[in-house]
This record gives C-alpha cells, structure tokens and sequence, in this order.
C-alpha cells in the first residue's frame, strides 16, 4: 500500500490535524515514459498555509481530499524513461505521497557532490534562492549599510543574514528564542539580535540600528514590522518575502506604513521564487560557490517518519524550527 496526506478540511485559523488525513491508496505502476519514486525527503514550508485556503493567490489552492504537495527528494525505484536510472535521486514538487509517478522533465537531478542531497530542499534549493533574490536584486545591499531581517533564524532568514554578511552589511537578526539569537550570532556571526518574545521592540531596534535601517528584510510582517517601518533610512529598501504572523489571523489589521514610506522615499517590493525562475543558475552559482568556500553555512532541523509530515509543518508556525524544517521519510535503497 502506498499513504498519502490529504487536506479535508480547510483551516480559518491555524492548521491542526482535523485538517488533514492519512489516507492508504494502491501504489503506482510506472508507464512508458513515466518513473516511480519513493520520498527520500519531504520539506514543509509556511507558504503551505496559503495554499491550504481557497482564496486567489498567485499559486493554485490545494484541492479537498487531495494529497498536499511541496518540494521533496526523492530515489528512482523503477523507471520506464531512458533519461532516469533506478537509484537516481532528484528533486521535484511532488505530492505528500510515500511513492509517487514522475516524468523526467518534472524533476531535477541532484548531485550529491555539491553537498548533503537535502541541501536541494534548502541552501541550494528554494529557501536559498529566495533569500539570494530578495536580497540582492531587491534589498540591493552596500557595504556599510544596515540590514534587519525578521524570521532570521529560519532557512530563508539565516542565508539572508549570511549574505548580509558577506557584502559588508552591519546584520540585525530578530527570532524568538534565545537558542535562535544565540544560533544567529555565535553560529552566523550577525552583529546584533533581538528576541521579539523578551524584549521592547521599538527600543532594541532603535538599539540595535543607531544609524538607522537600509534593507529590511521581512519574513514575518506583522508587530515586528510595524517597529522597523519608522527606522527607515532615505531610500531604504524593503523585500518583502513572507508574512506569517498573519497567516494564521483572519483579517488581519495593523499601523499604517504609507507615511513612513513616503518620508524615507523607501521602495517596498513583494516578491516570490518564481520571479527569478529564468535566474535560477545565477543564485545557484553563487550559493554553491560560497557554499564551498565556506562563507555559508545551514542548519537544519529534521523529524523523521511519513506520517509526522503534519506536526513538523504545524510547528512552523510556532517557531519550533532553526533553520530548514525537513522530514525524514525513507533511505535510499543503497543504503
């Protein structure tokens, strides 16, 4: 038998598990041109959460009684397409699905001689691209200038502030625990951590920023923006990557941002991965380069088994994660 993850209820507030449902289906058999895989990896991401209500967005909703889906790697165990060899291992969107059909162009490769296959879930993956984006092409950052990143300790957030880094920037990390602050500086090297569940906000950004803010970073929105926006230094830059302290909040209301942005003449941009897709190999190149040279590093946090798929990604949400979240599904074959 194969298991599956369905959504079967959606959530107004935060998921639990009357919202989703393991469900036993047959497995699979391969057809001319097709590959079966079985889950080496699967990665649970807040966007998720999005895609689990059936509101307009710019990606799909997941459909009820059909299995979640999301970025996973995965082992070849039979394959009828000359292109993909049993024990290949790729990566791909795939359905929270034990085994799951593939085509070759749906998936890519992965070369475990860049690193641990599990980086292509995270540092050289999705997360790192996004932050690789956001931050350059967006939050175009100077020597010298002052970047704050909210969500710092996640897998987005800490390859931001280590990029941060790199190009010179004076770093100011926000998370919400102490093990993440001290993660941030001691493992990361940012200059300056605040933890939002402990501390005043306004005053240990003021603190922490003396010459105010020049790239702001968002993966949280919320609170914790509302304290960054009146810091704005002239021409500030804002990438605004994610927004989960909302998620979770039906409608949702705050302070107002507009004032501050026109006295500091700051551009703000949403923005998304896929943006970027014609890009790709460029933040690639740039990850797995700093990457060998050890300029970047990731952590990641690993549960292990199909069927706590669910409880890893609920805890996204708590912030029970350092950097990437990932379940462990299965081994390789060759192992």
């Amino acid at each position: 038998m194969n298991r599956e993850i369905q959504l079967i209820k959606r959530p107004e507030a935060a998921p639990s598990h009357e919202h989703l449902k393991v469900v036993e289906t047959e497995q699979p058999e391969p057809r001319q041109g097709e590959a079966l895989v079985k889950l080496l990896y699967v990665s649970v991401d807040p966007y998720m959460r999005g895609r689990m209500s059936d509101a307009e967005s710019y990606i799909a909703p997941f459909q009820l009684n059909e299995p979640m889906e999301g970025g996973v790697v995965a082992e070849v165990v039979q394959s009828k397409d000359d292109s993909l060899n049993q024990g290949d291992i790729v990566t791909a969107m795939l359905p929270w699905r034990e085994y799951a059909l593939v085509k070759a162009d749906s998936v890519r490769k992965v070369d475990p001689s860049l690193g641990p296959v599990t980086t292509s879930l995270g540092i050289l993956g999705m997360p790192g691209l996004t932050a690789y984006f956001g931050l350059m092409d967006i939050g175009q950052p100077q020597k010298g200038e002052t970047l704050v990143v909210s969500g710092a300790a996640g897998a987005v957030g800490s390859t931001v502030v280590q990029i941060g880094k790199i190009v010179g920037c004076h770093v100011v990390g926000i998370a919400g625990s102490d093990e993440k602050t001290s993660y941030l500086m001691n493992e990361l090297g940012v200059d300056k951590v605040i933890n939002y569940k402990k501390e005043n906000m306004a005053d240990a950004l003021a603190n922490a920023c003396p010459d105010g803010v020049d790239v702001y970073f968002d993966n949280v929105g919320g609170d914790i923006s509302d304290r960054v926006y009146p810091l704005l230094n002239k021409y500030a830059r804002i990438a605004q990557c994610g927004a989960i302290a909302s998620y979770n909040v039906p409608n949702d209301q705050g302070p107002r941002m507009q004032m501050h942005l026109i006295k500091s003449s700051a551009l703000i941009k949403g923005f998304t991965v896929g943006d970027y897709q014609t890009r790709f190999n460029e933040g690639f190149n740039y990850l797995s380069k700093w990457l060998k040279e050890g300029k970047l590093t990731y952590e990641e946090t690993v549960q292990e088994g199909f069927e706590t798929i669910p409880d890893a990604f609920f805890g996204l949400f708590e912030g029970k994660n350092i950097g990437k979240q990932l379940v462990k599904v299965s081994e390789p074959s060759s192992n």
